[in-house]
């Protein structure tokens, strides 16, 4: 994964340095799960610099010379799984246009709430109350053209505005769905079901459109 320059973020600092060493990449992989660790048992707003250094074992100055602040850091995982996202989609996309209606559900949830927001301490990112970088709102701009532009590739007659829209149910409830991991095995067989009829409502041929 490469490491963001964050030149994006609202706060003016240093820039995230990467790594040139295998010792420094490995100590830079380190920080990144004991981040992830922390934010996910903490959130963002409670978690520290110095708690992310002593799980990571590092000292604070090497953690410092990476990462210039917290709000890098949680850049880093967002980029991450923005990076992951566009992987899943791109696989999902080449063979899209093959798929029923019941398995293009299917697969968006499995992409979705398993592989795109898996993580706990991205989750808890995307919930953050406070406004630390635009990397987040970057992230779900995307996740949305994302799931859009898979609509489109199977359905080539669904309008723009029609695709975002759906879009946008279909990413708000896979959040829900990944927010909440105790619910998953009780209630993941519902949701992949009221996909399926949500999708074949919207998507199949013949299907006039409701007016706003």
């Amino acid at each position: 994964m490469s490491i963001p320059s964050h030149k994006s973020s609202p706060k003016k600092g240093r820039a995230v340095q990467a790594p040139q060493r295998s010792n420094g990449k490995v100590r830079v992989a380190a920080i990144l799960e004991a981040a992830a660790v922390v934010i996910a048992e903490k959130g963002y707003e409670a978690a520290t610099m110095a708690e992310i250094a002593a799980r990571s074992g590092a000292k604070i100055g090497s953690l410092y010379r990476f990462f210039p602040n917290k709000e890098s850091l949680a850049d880093t995982i967002v980029v991450s799984a923005r990076e992951n996202l566009d992987t899943v989609f791109d696989k999902f996309d080449a063979g899209v246009h093959a798929l029923s209606i019941r398995a293009l559900a299917d697969n968006l949830v499995a992409g979705l709430v398993e592989q795109v927001f898996a993580k706990p301490a991205l989750m808890k990112l995307m919930d953050a109350s406070v406004d630390w970088s635009v990397k987040r709102e970057e992230f779900k701009s995307a996740a949305l053209r994302r799931i859009a532009r898979t609509l489109v590739i199977h359905s080539p007659n669904l309008p723009q505005k029609s695709a975002e829209d759906i879009a946008l149910v279909i990413l708000l409830n896979a959040k829900a769905m990944a927010t909440h991991p105790d619910l998953r095995d009780s209630v993941l067989h519902e949701f992949r079901d009221m996909t399926r009829l949500f999708l074949q409502s919207r998507l199949r041929p013949g299907r006039r459109s409701i007016p706003s």
